[in-house]
């Protein structure tokens, strides 16, 4: 969300409509990532596994979520999976129609397929590719989105780089400059973003940062960027990261954010992650980024926050008192 987008986002809150919309618009995903949270069993809770659900196709696709878009007029929609390229078809008549809706949309893919390079001309489409750290790291991770089908696939395009920092690469010296170095030399890429792992209640995973690992990738992040414009990490996101909200309750990003799955019905639940999700080890960009807006003082008095959150309570009120006059 853009600066400007903040009265416009509030007076939807007030409404009683989320600013932003999440939609898994397919089930199907041709990788097999470890640690990939949408296909944990946990993610959906009772809708059961995403791959178990009924997703759609075609004409049935581009109309769901249309409509969802319609009903819920959101000022952002992110387009994520599975692997939305999985309905390219789809998304090249889609696309453009929420172009002309005057919704700004991001496209979250692996670029396991070429991305059309008609769809650069959409206005306020953004691509954000998924990248699991250095080619030898990331080709096993992720084929059959390995490196160079990625760098085919992206030309002509603008893109931002998303790398999620896992443990394994806190062991290897320079890892993150050697990844900046390398996809800042890329001329598709306008931005690198870097998340941190964020595990579910529990897991014993090994792509989890102990607290030590957390804060020496957080120093090293803020020594590279002098060096590369492109890493897009300000001190508010940082400081996001080093004191994630505590709770879904207490997310700007989870509470202003209808995430959906892959059936256009189920409501992921209590934020995109689903399941019970791991906050004090929180590392989503969108969740740190809007906890620094949050944290802010209006006037030097009032932090944003309670102003969004007294405003959702009100919207969310006023909507339910409307569905039931009505």
């Amino acid at each position: 969300m853009k600066k400007p987008d903040i009265f416009r986002a509030w007076g939807r809150i007030l409404g009683g409509y989320p600013p932003m919309l999440s939609i898994e618009v397919t089930r199907e995903c041709p990788l097999r990532c470890p640690g990939c949270y949408a296909y944990e069993p946990e993610h959906l809770g009772g809708l059961g596994p995403l791959r178990t659900l009924a997703d759609y196709k075609g004409q049935a696709l581009i109309d769901g979520v249309l409509a969802l878009a319609r009903r819920y007029r959101p000022l952002h929609i992110s387009i994520v999976g599975g692997d939305p390229l999985v309905r390219f078809r789809e998304m090249e008549v889609l696309l453009p129609l929420l172009s002309e809706m005057g919704i700004e949309v991001q496209f979250v893919t692996s670029a396991f397929r070429q991305i059309p390079p008609e769809w650069a001309k959409i206005k306020d489409l953004h691509f954000v590719v998924s990248i699991d750290g250095l080619q030898p790291d990331h080709d096993i991770r992720r084929a059959p989105a390995t490196y160079e089908r990625i760098l085919q696939n992206i030309k002509g395009h603008s893109i931002t780089v998303h790398c999620t920092i896992t443990r394994q690469m806190t062991k290897k010296e320079k890892y993150f400059e050697q990844f900046l170095s390398f996809w800042s030399s890329q001329p598709e890429v306008n931005k690198v973003w870097f998340s941190l792992f964020t595990p579910q209640v529990g897991d014993e995973l090994e792509e989890i940062l102990m607290p030590q690992d957390r804060e020496d990738v957080l120093k090293e992040i803020t020594r590279l960027r002098p060096s590369f414009p492109k890493l897009y990490l300000p001190d508010a996101v940082m400081a996001g990261y080093r004191k994630p909200p505590a709770t879904p309750e207490e997310c700007i990003f989870a509470r202003l954010t209808l995430s959906i799955t892959a059936d256009l019905k189920g409501r992921i639940s209590p934020c995109q992650f689903g399941g019970n999700p791991d906050c004090s080890q929180c590392g989503c960009i969108a969740s740190a980024g809007l906890k620094a807006i949050g944290d802010f003082n209006l006037l030097g008095v009032l932090p944003v926050k309670k102003i969004f959150f007294a405003s959702d309570r009100i919207g969310k009120t006023a909507a339910s008192m409307l569905r039931d006059s009505g």
